[in-house]
């Protein structure tokens, strides 16, 4: 019997404190849920340019692999890849020490460090000017050493690849090369929660872009803008049946991204299917692996600030002033009208009403290039893309199908080799001669080298003939390969017919702009 109980008073105190601390362990279950679960942390940088370099956009919650996974595939597929790991796919490591490639980021997402692509990936070039000379990185540049397409089909493959275990992944991530130091709790995670999701993730990877396996390979510097996005965004059926080789084939190269403030309003992209320079910056996040619900909109913006006024390289070998200025009359009676040129103060003028022809799109029967990337982009397809973010401030609702390519600005020009949309043509020099070969005439090249990074500052390009190159790491383009013809942008409107003195002052001239 209880011969003390307790008075209602305290009964009441009692049940009080109960609730108390029922409520006070819900609220603490909650924080840690949101803590682990929901809030998502992301390095963030001072400078414009380490964010550009390394900060996140939103790629990593939906499409991002644990950082450690990351490190270790290098290792456990060391066979493929070689000692350089993701450098054989042409990504670049500001030092030899650097943990991540440029255009990599992170995002604590679930309690766990991911990884994946931002901007930086696809708009970071270099160059040298002699084999021993250490690489410039020019930011803001075409990519000339990607390989997207290899770094694709790794990818797709893993998740298929028995090597790929949890056993083997867990020795390779505490191995001495990756130094994951994995706890008893974290092998578990990384045994039944990590590696099943991210092997699903190679899997379903492989199923959605199985296309790839029809196209020809990209090459280095190049990338298959919009089918991949019609597969993963939207599920658009890509079998043979609902896709022509020439839609297919369309891959192009990674164009620069300075001085974008001007561009706006122009036609954009190569096939100018929009003028909107916000749109095409998110439409490019989508491309880097963000949705329309993971998307950093504020990351995205501060790039945008940051390449808006991004000034173009200046040309870093010596450059004949007498014979550049005979080169900039001619480039203003055949060039200009279509992609401006600089003014007496040397600085570009992008000027519409000046140029009217720049930044509009040119007939592509005119100017009679490669078809395959307009091909690519379909009606259909741009009736879906202005779909995207419904609900949203930043919703799409500028894209359009074109008849043909855009007149771009050529400021920094010598930083984007090679030339015309495709990447068909290897240097200026070679742009100014006709596809076709004749007994007067010299032609542009019908098969070279891509992945050079030395400049041929007399031509103006990257060097194409291997020299201080294993041949091994070099790819053979070949212009007879669906989507990577070199014809066009050509005739005595585009200067081909010129004598070789002028071809070569237009040259000089535009290694100023």
């Amino acid at each position: 019997m209880n011969y003390n109980p307790p008075t209602p008073a305290e009964r009441v105190l009692n049940r009080y404190r109960w609730i108390r601390w029922i409520v006070s362990l819900l609220v603490i279950l909650a924080a840690l849920y949101y803590l682990v679960f929901v809030n998502q942390y992301v390095v963030a940088y001072k400078s414009d340019l380490d964010h550009y370099k390394y900060g996140s956009i939103g790629s990593e919650p939906v499409n991002g692999l644990p950082i450690l996974v990351f490190k270790a595939l290098p290792v456990m597929f060391r066979a493929e890849l070689g000692p350089t790991g993701y450098r054989r796919f042409g990504m670049l490591y500001e030092t030899e020490q650097s943990e991540l490639p440029v255009g990599m980021s992170r995002r604590i997402v679930s309690g766990i460090e991911r990884v994946w692509l931002n901007c930086a990936v696809c708009h970071t070039g270099t160059y040298r000017l002699e084999p021993t000379d250490r690489p410039t990185i020019v930011y803001g540049a075409p990519s000339n050493n990607l390989r997207l397409f290899d770094l694709i089909k790794f990818f797709t493959k893993v998740g298929s690849d028995p090597r790929f275990s949890a056993d083997n992944l867990i020795d390779a991530i505490d191995g001495p090369e990756v130094h994951g130091h994995l706890n008893f709790v974290d092998r578990l995670i990384y045994r039944y929660i990590v590696f099943p999701r991210v092997q699903a993730g190679f899997q379903h990877l492989a199923q959605q872009v199985s296309f790839i396996n029809r196209q020809a390979d990209w090459g280095p510097g190049r990338v298959d803008t919009f089918n991949p996005y019609k597969a993963i965004q939207f599920n658009f059926p890509m079998d043979a049946g609902h896709i022509t080789d020439t839609e297919l084939n369309g891959s192009s190269d990674f164009p620069s991204i300075w001085q974008q403030r001007p561009r706006d309003g122009m036609h954009l992209h190569w096939d100018g299917n929009n003028t909107s320079v916000d749109e095409r910056n998110l439409s490019a996040a989508l491309g880097a692996g963000v949705t329309p619900v993971t998307v950093d909109i504020a990351a995205v913006h501060r790039i945008r600030r940051w390449i808006w006024t991004l000034p173009a390289p200046p040309f870093p070998a010596a450059v004949d002033r007498a014979k550049a200025w005979r080169g900039g009359q001619l480039f203003a009676e055949y060039c200009a009208a279509c992609h401006g040129m600089k003014n007496e103060a040397g600085q570009y003028v992008y000027d519409t009403n000046r140029y009217p022809r720049l930044g509009q799109v040119e007939d592509l029967d005119r100017i009679g290039t490669d078809r395959g990337r307009w091909a690519s982009y379909t009606q259909d397809f741009s009736a879906a893309q202005n779909m995207l973010y419904a609900g949203y401030p930043w919703r799409f609702s500028h894209f359009s199908k074109t008849a043909g390519y855009a007149n771009q600005p050529l400021d920094g020009i010598w930083a984007r080799s090679p030339y015309l949309h495709n990447g068909a043509v290897p240097t200026l020099r070679d742009l100014l001669e006709p596809s076709a070969c004749t007994a007067a005439n010299p032609c542009r090249p019908a098969q070279w080298y891509r992945g050079m990074d030395i400049l041929d500052t007399a031509k103006v390009g990257y060097r194409t003939d291997g020299y201080g190159y294993d041949p091994k790491a070099l790819f053979l383009y070949d212009t007879t390969v669906p989507g990577n013809s070199n014809r066009g942008h050509e005739g005595p409107a585009y200067g081909t017919g010129l004598p070789a003195a002028d071809k070569d002052a237009i040259v000089e001239y535009m290694k100023t702009l």
